[in-house]
């Protein structure tokens, strides 16, 4: 719930888990805690029951024999190690950058492709580096390299079958972030959209006004170097660009509830950007 009386709460034994927002000993009126509280128009309503229907019946027709496998994806003169998984029709993949000592096995990139997973769109997890390559730190911040790489993957799923005609997405967190950037502004490079989570896309440079691809970037509160950070890069993209705060969320959201939040976040953007050719009407825009 979104609010609640500090003392009704106490009182709440028979739930197995309780989520409030917000709550106050001198409740007195809903209305009170919103900054906004006016009517929510019919026309609203409807548009939003509309666009959960529409999710829905994405997700319902993905259902049925999909892929899940462990794949090795040549680059140069190395195989990178990832995780595909793929609903039964795949209008949009996801492919996840990271390159701080987060790869496919880290349990928050799990959690946020099995969010993307719900909304009907396909995941790679991809480890960027060897295991021999994350033991020199500088490898880290090799955005070219993580780049190249990144590339070489896209490439590989248009050779599928599978995913040759789905839109491709990157999902970018830390140094990952700066890889993702730095791949989308190739030159003849098709990426739907970009999502940036606690990344660092300052580390693309003169680079991001080259990206073309509509980017998210999400940033918690209590993290405010990288906030920062992020601040200075959209400054200098030409793409259509957003920045949501997770309030109180620090690098790794760690606080609760508040990778949910980015993930849902991301969620939304890649189904917005990726899979409007799913419906004769694609989901409303998202809040600005």
């Amino acid at each position: 719930m979104p609010l609640a009386p500090t003392q009704m709460l106490a009182l709440l034994t028979e739930p197995d888990d309780v989520c409030c927002l917000g709550s106050a000993r001198n409740f007195q009126a809903v209305g009170y805690h919103y900054s906004a509280f006016s009517p929510i128009a019919d026309e609203e309503v409807v548009q939003l029951l509309d666009a959960a229907a529409r999710r829905l019946h994405r997700v319902l027709a993905a259902k049925g024999p999909g892929v899940e496998e462990e794949v090795e994806i040549p680059s140069g003169a190395i195989g990178l190690r990832g995780n595909l998984q793929l609903p039964a029709r795949c209008d949009g993949i996801e492919v996840f950058a990271h390159g701080s000592g987060s790869g496919r096995h880290s349990p928050r990139n799990r959690f946020v492709a099995s969010v993307l997973q719900r909304t009907a769109l396909g995941t790679l997890l991809l480890n960027l580096l060897t295991p021999a390559e994350e033991v020199n730190r500088e490898n880290v911040f090799d955005i070219p390299l993580l780049a190249r790489r990144l590339m070489a993957a896209t490439r590989w799923l248009g050779t599928r079958n599978d995913t040759s005609s789905g839109l491709v997405g990157y999902f970018g967190a830390s140094t990952g972030a700066g890889a993702a950037l730095w791949a989308a502004a190739e030159p003849g490079a098709r990426i739907g959209a970009i999502v940036s989570r606690g990344g660092r896309p300052d580390l693309a440079g003169p680079r991001l006004a080259a990206v073309r691809a509509p980017t998210l970037l999400i940033v918690g509160s209590a993290d405010p170097q990288v906030l920062a950070l992020n601040r200075r890069a959209m400054a200098l993209m030409r793409a259509p660009t957003r920045l949501e705060i997770i309030p109180e969320a620090t690098h790794l959201f760690e606080e609760p509830g508040t990778l949910t939040q980015a993930a849902t976040l991301a969620a939304e953007w890649f189904s917005h950007h990726l899979l409007p050719a799913r419906n004769e009407e694609s989901a409303p825009e998202l809040p600005q």
